[in-house]
């Protein structure tokens, strides 16, 4: 009977502990997060690059995925392709015109998933620009971390037409990547 009872009390907090959704805040101070792109430079090699400053949170919850959700700000003068005269040209008024438009914000609308991989929905607003995109996401896992916290991670893609956020045709397509670490508040 004792055994019976102890059993039946961690079925139930397994139940009730998986069926909760869990905030997180991206690990920006320990920078586990990473936000990427990729575009062609004139159809000969690619510019690769990324955004040194951004910040935001999730919510996600594996047993219900419509309480899932994510925000995100960047910095678009963070951009960094770790070449400085290329840099100050692209946050100029010919790319992304960062004077004007400072962030870069993605809010998610919905988010599917199906064995660790998943579509996460939402509006994104680049160059003044909003449009509703679908990132591809994976989840990494999640658990213990050894600093006594609890974390959960995902590697997010997406390929973005840069004329859609009134960046000059000839750029094409971008590639972004995000690979995310969260910390559980």
């Amino acid at each position: 009977m004792r055994f019976q009872s102890l059993l039946t009390g961690v079925v139930v907090a397994l139940i009730s502990t998986s069926a909760v959704s869990a905030d997180y805040v991206i690990d920006i101070p320990g920078q586990h997060a990473f936000v990427t792109f990729k575009a062609s430079h004139l159809g000969y090699s690619y510019i690769i690059g990324r955004f040194n400053k951004f910040e935001g949170a999730f919510t996600h919850n594996a047993d219900d995925h419509s309480a899932s959700k994510v925000s995100v700000t960047i910095d678009a003068n963070s951009l960094d392709t770790n070449h400085a005269e290329r840099d100050e040209h692209l946050r100029s008024a010919d790319f992304l015109d960062a004077g004007k438009y400072p962030t870069i914000t993605f809010v998610s609308t919905g988010y599917s998933e199906d064995d660790s991989r998943g579509k996460l929905e939402g509006n994104l607003t680049m160059h003044g620009v909003t449009k509703s995109i679908a990132i591809d996401v994976y989840h990494n896992g999640e658990g213990d971390d050894p600093w006594g916290g609890y974390r959960s991670g995902f590697t997010g893609t997406v390929d973005l037409t840069a004329s859609a956020f009134e960046l000059p045709d000839w750029v094409g397509v971008l590639q972004i990547e995000l690979n995310i670490e969260g910390v559980r508040q």
